[in-house]
């Protein structure tokens, strides 16, 4: 197992998204990561039952914010070297590949998926003031 300090670079993955940030502290089995760039959009739906579009509730994700901070599992967190991109940039690039990729599935589950973006990316023009291609 991979011993981080804190404000060591890592890439960690949380709920199905993934992202570049810095650590902040321990738990047990956990670290804290300042989130600081996107990696991978997190999927929509439920986390349980991933391609059902037949759940109770089918979950709207956001990808975590610019500098939230998250406990990320031990497994989950690896070295990161290299720069930091813009995090405003790597979410809109996530975003797009996330949304490209469910516009060629066509399934049941891409569709709810792509209307359960749609607001996830209100959400992100208001919060950060983004313009998304159409």
């Amino acid at each position: 197992m991979q011993n981080f300090e804190i404000g060591d670079k890592v890439t960690a993955f949380y709920k199905t998204g993934k992202y570049i940030g810095e650590v902040t502290g321990e738990r047990p089995g956990a670290y804290v990561v300042r989130i600081l760039a996107v990696l991978k959009h997190p999927r929509q739906g439920d986390l349980h039952n991933p391609a059902d579009i037949a759940v109770p509730l089918f979950h709207e994700r956001k990808a975590l914010a610019h500098r939230e901070q998250a406990n990320m599992p031990e497994k989950m967190v690896k070295p990161y070297d290299g720069e930091i991109p813009d995090y405003n940039e790597t979410l809109l690039t996530a975003f797009s590949d996330m949304k490209k990729q469910l516009e060629t599935d066509g399934s049941p589950h891409a569709l709810k998926s792509l209307e359960a973006l749609a607001g996830v990316q209100r959400e992100y023009e208001l919060m950060y003031g983004l313009t998304f291609q159409s």
